[in-house]
């Protein structure tokens, strides 16, 4: 596993963070669609692959997401359980927020 904070570690202003850039809702919403466990290379991103790589620490660092490797991927899932023991229904919100405005407005 690569390095994250354990659960009481976990801030709401770091997860807010995360959550706040469209990039990283963009990966945080395919991880909540279903998907246990994703490759970083699965994801369809707007961005370069360094960039990519920051935006997948950010999630790490605030707690959002878990990290393996196997073999040369990295794999990632959602800390749904986590989130939601500390911050009951924030996860679900956001994700509830980002798909209406999905809706509405045209993707950059």
């Amino acid at each position: 596993m690569l390095p994250e904070p354990a659960p009481p570690e976990i801030r709401l202003e770091a997860v807010l963070h995360a959550l706040a850039d469209p990039v990283r809702l963009l990966i945080v919403r395919a991880l909540a669609d279903g998907h246990q466990e994703m490759s970083c290379i699965a994801f369809d991103l707007p961005v370069t692959k360094s960039t990519t790589t920051h935006h997948f620490r950010v999630l790490r660092e605030a707690g959002v997401i878990r990290q393996h490797r196997r073999g040369t991927s990295r794999m990632s899932t959602l800390r749904r359980d986590d989130l939601a023991a500390l911050f009951p229904g924030l996860l679900d919100s956001v994700l509830t927020g980002a798909a209406r405005q999905a809706l509405r407005l045209p993707r950059h």
